[in-house]
């Protein structure tokens, strides 16, 4: 018993370091819904999928959903309620599948409505008019988009985003689910929050049906995330496990591959914790607990019976297996299951076949690398400031408050503002609109060590300051140390054997590893700066650049332009020459081509600026070259 006690923890903590830790998921997950805040009120997004529930695994997947705030649907005609903001369409489930609907106009003259909503109507052999969930997704396919399922894809599917309508109330079908007998989870707080959202509809009819093209499937995705994130941290690495199993064992054998999806998984979860104690779900049991796991759905594919968790009507694998892929399934989790010492069977596992090989516990500061990745593929919009303003105010702990003050001070620093003509303003406003955009700035520098200050400095140096520009440009070189973390050089790093750092920052990361999550995000990291197309902050010399598309440059070498720059205008020949020599020597150190795109472009005007045409003209050749073949050149 002690062993088994002792093997089930020593897996615990290196599942921790490999998936995530109860701290490390936690950040994720508060990242993402950050994430979700400030949306285009037309659409409200909500993040799902691995990422979104705070795992991150081999291939592991961010599903964007949008919710069309311009339609609503209710269950009957007597629910609805008038607005001069939404359409409202009824369900209509006869002679449908259980977990799917047609979604049915409340008024039989598509006329009515305006013509964008005409476009997605269909009427059927009774004379009724639907919402076509097929005309529906076709009317926001652009150039560069396909239909993928119910989603919306790039045609190299990296993107994938499914547009949704929503039903505030929670619907008739599933109400069984709220009163059914279950011993401890979920807790009554958590089924009241899941009621309170109502459901949404995906553009995905029942395979087969000959309604198939209006038909929408009922989704519980609000409900799912609820759930997952209710999980205590025993029960989430147990899924994990399972997806890992799925994704890396399973699906290796081609025959095999579509036949068992996370959904499956998922569901199958719920379940499982519905029916069981929460005190038996310990690290110290994590092994007992995943081999319950792996017989549940070793019987589920036996006997082809795996019901959905809101509406069991629904088997979800009803005639998914011929007898060959059942068999073959059955026998690879049998296998899985009847190993009798430990875990070899993680062997078999990209991410986790380096089990039992165990370093020090990992602290959060350790995955920071991971959430500057995360937080670079997020899209913010920054009009709404104010909305993260009022969360940060009312975040209940430290993580919160230290997350929601980093992105709400790279909304001010990144905030967008076409540039106004000066003589369309006179002295009062221009004296408003100065002390705006610079209390704005202020905040921003909160955002990391450097990018902040550069960005301000890059705001003094457009207003004539030059003085105050080249102190905070000394100021910011000064901070740029090679201990800090380049957030440009972190590229999809998730296995930590992958990361190398640099003995300095080894031995600031030992410093720091009791600091927070926040801090050390202001402290060391440091993100490239960002001017958007008429930004009123970047400098006049580099206009073309943006004139476009937003342009990012790395802040080190931006400091040591704007250095030149400075003392250029300040007819400082000596030091002009020198900081133009600084650039030339950071332009060496560069390795990765959009830094080298940035560093040619400043070297070309600043040798311009100072009358040397030839090398200016050699240094704009490198840089359309690079740009065009995607090729490092060495200087000449």
């Amino acid at each position: 018993m002690a062993t088994d006690k002792s093997e089930s923890l020593h897996l615990y903590k290196f599942l921790c370091q490999k998936i995530g830790s109860e701290q490390v998921v936690r950040v994720r997950r508060l990242t993402y819904t950050i994430g979700d805040i400030g949306n285009d009120s037309k659409f409200k997004q909500i993040s799902s999928g691995s990422k979104g529930e705070g795992l991150k695994t081999k291939g592991s997947d961010l599903d964007l959903m949008y919710i069309c705030s311009l339609i609503k649907v209710y269950e009957s005609a007597r629910d609805i309620v008038p607005s001069n903001m939404s359409y409202p369409l009824v369900m209509d489930t006869e002679d449908v599948s259980p977990c799917f609907t047609k979604l049915r106009l409340i008024f039989n003259d598509p006329n009515i409505y305006c013509k964008s909503i005409q476009k997605i109507v269909q009427i059927d052999s009774f004379g009724k008019y639907f919402f076509s969930n097929k005309l529906f997704k076709m009317s926001f396919l652009g150039p560069n988009l396909k239909i993928h399922g119910p989603c919306l894809s790039d045609h190299d599917d990296v993107v994938d985003i499914a547009l949704v309508l929503q039903c505030n109330q929670w619907i008739s079908p599933a109400q069984p689910w709220i009163t059914r007998s279950r011993r401890t989870w979920p807790s009554p707080d958590i089924i009241s929050k899941i009621t309170s959202c109502g459901v949404l509809f995906v553009p995905v009819g029942y395979k087969g049906s000959v309604n198939e093209e209006e038909e929408w499937r009922i989704s519980f995705s609000i409900a799912e995330k609820f759930l997952i994130f209710s999980f205590n941290h025993t029960q989430l690495l147990c899924y994990a496990l399972l997806k890992i199993v799925l994704k890396e064992i399973v699906e290796k054998q081609e025959d095999l591959k579509g036949l068992l999806c996370s959904y499956f998984l998922k569901t199958l979860m719920f379940w499982i914790i519905e029916g069981s104690h929460t005190y038996t779900w310990r690290p110290d049991n994590i092994i007992s607990c995943f081999k319950a796991c792996l017989q549940r759905l070793i019987y589920c594919i036996q006997y082809s019976t795996l019901l959905h968790y809101f509406i069991p009507d629904n088997n979800l694998i009803y005639l998914r297996f011929n007898s060959l892929s059942k068999h073959k399934l059955i026998s690879i989790l049998d296998t899985l299951y009847q190993q009798r010492q430990g875990f070899h069977w993680l062997a078999l596992s990209e991410t986790l076949s380096d089990y039992p090989r165990l370093t020090n516990h990992s602290s959060i500061n350790e995955h920071i690398m991971e959430f500057i990745e995360t937080h670079k593929s997020l899209l913010f919009i920054n009009e709404h400031k104010v909305l993260l303003c009022h969360m940060l105010h009312y975040s209940r702990t430290d993580l919160s408050v230290g997350l929601f003050t980093f992105f709400f001070a790279n909304a001010l620093k990144n905030f967008q503002e076409r540039q106004q003509k000066p003589y369309k303003l006179n002295n009062k406003v221009q004296y408003y609109k100065y002390k705006h955009d610079l209390s704005h700035l202020l905040i921003g520098v909160q955002s990391d060590a450097v990018s902040g200050w550069m960005k301000l400095a890059s705001y003094f140096y457009v207003q004539k300051n030059y003085k105050t520009a080249l102190l905070l440009t000394d100021y910011s070189l000064w901070k740029c140390t090679d201990e800090k973390i380049d957030s440009s050089l972190v590229n999809n790093r998730f296995d930590k054997a992958k990361i190398y750092w640099n003995p300095n920052q080894e031995y600031v990361m030992k410093l720091t590893k009791h600091w927070k999550l926040y801090t050390v995000l202001k402290m060391l990291v440091v993100q490239c700066i960002k001017f958007t197309i008429e930004s009123p902050f970047i400098p006049p010399e580099l206009q073309m650049e943006v004139a476009k598309s937003s342009e990012e440059f790395p802040s080190n070498q931006f400091a040591h332009f704007l250095h030149f720059l400075c003392y250029f205008h300040l007819h400082d020949l000596t030091s002009c020459t020198y900081a133009l020599h600084e650039l030339e020597q950071s332009s060496l150190e560069c390795n990765r081509i959009g830094t080298r795109i940035s560093v040619m472009t400043f070297l070309g005007i600043a040798y311009q600026m100072m009358g040397e045409t030839s090398l200016a003209r050699h240094q704009f050749y490198l840089a359309d070259h690079v740009r065009q073949t995607g090729a490092l050149v060495l200087h000449v």
